[in-house]
């Protein structure tokens, strides 16, 4: 098993609706959001973290594959590897983002090898952010939202989320490992990458938020993932 190249897929990642990844933050501030975005510790701009676009992915992928189910709803791991309904698929989710848990031996550490893919942090575009400041508008929105109570007809307990709005776009790399004497995984990760357009990312995917458009630096690579079919 030996390292042959790390390729590199960068482009970007338009937001067609508004986006809301949380921060943590359990703080309340005078005129400020209930629930903030994350943001950049350097320069206090909206970004998405990695982690917040693999575990999307790899949660997708294991969907498409069937695998949910077999490890009590946490990610997929070589121990249930038998019980895959495609035990190709699932090797290759697993190469891809690693496995979880350590209930590997050495031998079969090996046949998995190193995690192949490597999500970096996406920052927001620079010149989407000079337009923004051109017309003086903020990197943000705050949302407002209530619930309905269903016998008297009206809203209650209100609150306002804060998202990017739809339109902002955020620069995109990932970095995926190949290795000798293997099978081309990127097939996998297009798929997965697809799988995310059709759905959403962050928080309140099912209310609208965080549909996004994916495009890639490189022409073949664009078409490769255009042409991707996960059905």
């Amino acid at each position: 098993m030996r390292l042959i190249q790390i390729r590199d897929l960068s482009g970007s990642i338009e937001l067609l609706t508004g986006l809301h990844i949380g921060s943590g933050n359990t703080e309340m501030h005078i005129g400020g959001s209930d629930n903030p975005v994350i943001r950049h510790p350097h320069t206090n701009q909206p970004y998405i973290p990695g982690s917040s676009l693999k575990g999307k992915v790899r949660s997708l992928l294991e969907w498409w594959a069937g695998l949910v189910m077999l490890n009590d709803g946490k990610p997929m791991s070589y121990g249930k590897l038998e019980k895959a309904p495609d035990q190709a698929q699932a090797k290759a989710i697993i190469k891809l983002f690693g496995n979880a848990g350590s209930d590997m031996s050495k031998e079969e550490a090996l046949d998995i090898g190193p995690t192949r893919v490597a999500f970096r942090d996406c920052l927001l575009n620079q010149d989407w952010v000079q337009h923004m400041k051109n017309k003086n508008l903020s990197l943000t929105e705050v949302k407002m939202e209530n619930t309905i109570d269903r016998v008297r007809g009206v809203a209650e307990h209100p609150r306002n989320v804060e998202r990017v709005p739809a339109g902002a776009v955020f620069q995109f790399q990932v970095a995926i490992k190949v290795l000798d004497a293997e099978d081309d995984l990127l097939d996998t990760l297009m798929i997965g990458l697809k799988l995310l357009e059709k759905d959403s990312l962050g928080g309140s995917g099912s209310r609208g938020y965080g549909r996004v458009k994916l495009t890639f630096t490189d022409e073949k690579i664009q078409d490769r993932f255009t042409n991707c079919k996960p059905w």
